[in-house]
């Protein structure tokens, strides 16, 4: 069983959406809304934010 109490830190690993692969510095950038369901986040890499000028959701670190 994994006794880990502490969150991942942010921006340390991940997917991004928009070029479709794994990354290290991946950070939340949209809240999507659903009809039915939770909302999704979708999260961006450091260079498809710097590419496409995208701003971290607020309350992440870049």
């Amino acid at each position: 069983m994994d006794e880990r109490t502490d969150p991942a830190p942010q921006g340390t690993g991940g997917f991004c959406h928009f070029h479709g692969g794994d990354s290290g510095t991946a950070l939340p950038v949209k809240s999507v809304i659903r009809n039915s369901g939770p909302d999704v986040l979708l999260y961006a890499c450091a260079p498809c934010r710097e590419q496409r000028r995208l701003t971290p959701l607020r309350g992440t670190v870049a």
